[in-house]
């Protein structure tokens, strides 16, 4: 294929076909001299190889393969809770003992993320993907082999969490990869929905399928994670995509232009996207290749900017920590029912979750930050995102007094569904408070602020097992979760007031290493914000 001229208006070498974007999208504005659209973040390109230019059928069906691992990752670590009893048959282990597979499978997707991040970044999402959900499939089938020890089966959780960990950064790193920023909210929305759901559906099915044998629950598991197998083999493209060089290639093509001069090499050659190898185990090119031990010390360096610090712990601790409580201990709190009834006792808070997404979540969100922009001259700051969270602090709060003294007191069933109907509208709002406010606030470093909320998220749940059985039998359901109330009502909407008020002052660049310089975006990003 003959390298098109700039008088041709083609700048781009590729073989991908143009047919597939949709009429609104493949009307992408001609870059201006100065490189910039003001109208869209980021700043757009002409290439028909940006995932940002692709069709909205494509770039959905690729929020739903995201969305849909992000949900196996949570569905794995909650199916297998209905059958504590029979776990503690088969292993003659107490609930507080089978309890900690629930923290072990947590345990792995703290590790999962750490070990992807770069390697993502490097090699691309797609290859990743492709061969955590592989490793996924194998480890889920492992936990249903009979005879095994507990041993054993705790170190098939363990690779079953490991597996499914970059759910939660390289998914979102997919979603950041297709969506604009006004497209963000709403759907890491339905991500933060998808684990959300994930968790308490996973509960209510393995509650059912007990009732045939724990085994079930872990073939069905596994049957999951090789659909989701085939879904991105056939259906995921890969969507890393060398931005910051085809936009400083379209600058000096624009400018060249403008002089009328021609450029020396007019097109842009590098392969990317959908001209990568089906399965790319080469660098990509154009992208940042961080070592693979980078994502680690990345880690250590977040714990530096305290905005991230205070919006992923405060969050976390005040708030999604106690879900994990509250649902661990359904089977014990309500002992006396069959298992398929405790099962069913997540329903509560799965119509939260999706209650919460229709009418007070993503949309919302979105729907407040557009509203405040425009009050503000058309600038938009990541702590519009936050306003969301103040009501979903108190209705998580509520909700999680009402369960805690509905099992205390032995209320009617009902009085616990609602409470935790309650508790999960509060928490989905704000998962998508925290999730959005990060990616806006870094943008440029989604994947690894993401990495960074994912390990700690799945260290709080890792915690979880080792206290909450002995507190609960120490001082009873009603001050147990009386106190969690207390915490995400008092703690919370201070901590987001603080980043209100300061997260302005506290922002700056990302810099992870002693030579990277922070991008264009990323300098008047932080102009802006300061603004």
């Amino acid at each position: 294929m003959s390298s098109p001229t700039v008088t041709e208006k083609r700048p781009y070498s590729t073989d991908a076909p143009t047919q597939d974007r949709s009429p609104d999208e493949a009307q992408i504005h001609h870059i201006p001299a100065d490189g910039r659209d003001k109208s869209l973040v980021p700043t757009p390109t002409n290439d028909p190889l940006d995932p940002l230019n692709w069709s909205k059928v494509r770039k959905y069906n690729i929020v739903g393969i995201a969305c849909f691992f992000y949900f196996l990752m949570t569905y794995l670590t909650m199916a297998p809770v209905p059958s504590f009893s029979l776990l503690e048959e088969q292993f003659d282990a107490t609930y507080n003992q089978v309890n900690w597979s629930f923290g072990i499978s947590a345990f792995g997707l703290a590790f999962g993320p750490l070990i992807t991040s770069s390697l993502a970044e490097t090699y691309g999402r797609r290859v990743v993907t492709i061969a955590s959900t592989a490793i996924a499939v194998l480890a889920s089938g492992c936990t249903s082999i009979k005879g095994q020890s507990v041993e054993q089966y705790m170190a098939a959780r363990f690779f079953q969490g490991f597996a499914a960990g970059p759910a939660a950064n390289v998914g979102l790193s997919i979603i950041n990869d297709v969506s604009w920023e006004h497209e963000r909210g709403f759907r890491i929305g339905l991500w933060a929905l998808s684990a959300n759901v994930g968790t308490v559906l996973g509960g209510i099915v393995g509650g059912f399928l007990a009732t045939v044998s724990q085994y079930w629950v872990a073939y069905h598991v596994t049957i999951g994670f090789a659909f989701l197998l085939a879904w991105e083999v056939f259906f995921l493209p890969e969507t890393q995509y060398p931005r910051a060089e085809v936009a400083a290639f379209e600058q000096r093509q624009a400018g060249a232009e403008a002089r009328g001069e021609g450029l020396e090499n007019s097109s842009l050659t590098i392969k990317r996207t959908t001209q990568l190898p089906w399965l790319n185990f080469r660098k990509i090119p154009g992208v940042l290749h961080p070592k693979p031990w980078a994502t680690l010390i990345t880690f250590c360096k977040l714990w530096a900017y305290p905005k991230l610090v205070a919006s992923v712990c405060g969050y976390i601790f005040f708030d999604y920590w106690w879900i994990v409580t509250v649902l661990t201990m359904i089977p014990a709190a309500y002992a006396e029912y069959k298992i398929q009834i405790q099962g069913l006792f997540f329903a509560g808070a799965l119509v939260g979750v999706i209650f919460a997404e229709i009418f007070c979540s993503g949309h919302l969100s979105d729907w407040i930050v557009a509203r405040l922009a425009r009050k503000n001259h058309g600038i938009r700051t990541p702590e519009m995102r936050l306003w969301l969270g103040y009501p979903g602090a108190i209705v998580s709060a509520i909700g999680l007094a009402v369960w805690g003294v509905s099992v205390q007191r032995g209320w009617h069933w009902i009085t616990g569904q609602i409470g935790l109907f309650l508790f999960a509208v509060g928490l989905q709002a704000g998962n998508t408070t925290l999730s959005t406010y990060i990616v806006d606030s870094y943008p440029e470093h989604a994947i690894e602020v993401i990495t960074f909320y994912s390990v700690i998220i799945n260290i709080s749940a890792f915690i979880v097992p080792w206290y909450i059985y002995n507190w609960t039998a120490a001082v009873g359901y009603g001050w147990c979760f009386g106190t969690q109330a207390l915490l995400c009502a008092i703690c919370l909407p201070p901590t987001y007031f603080v980043l209100h008020k300061w997260g302005p002052r506290w922002v700056k660049p990302i810099v992870l290493t002693s030579d990277e310089v922070p991008s264009n975006a990323a300098v008047e990003h932080v102009q802006g914000e300061k603004k």
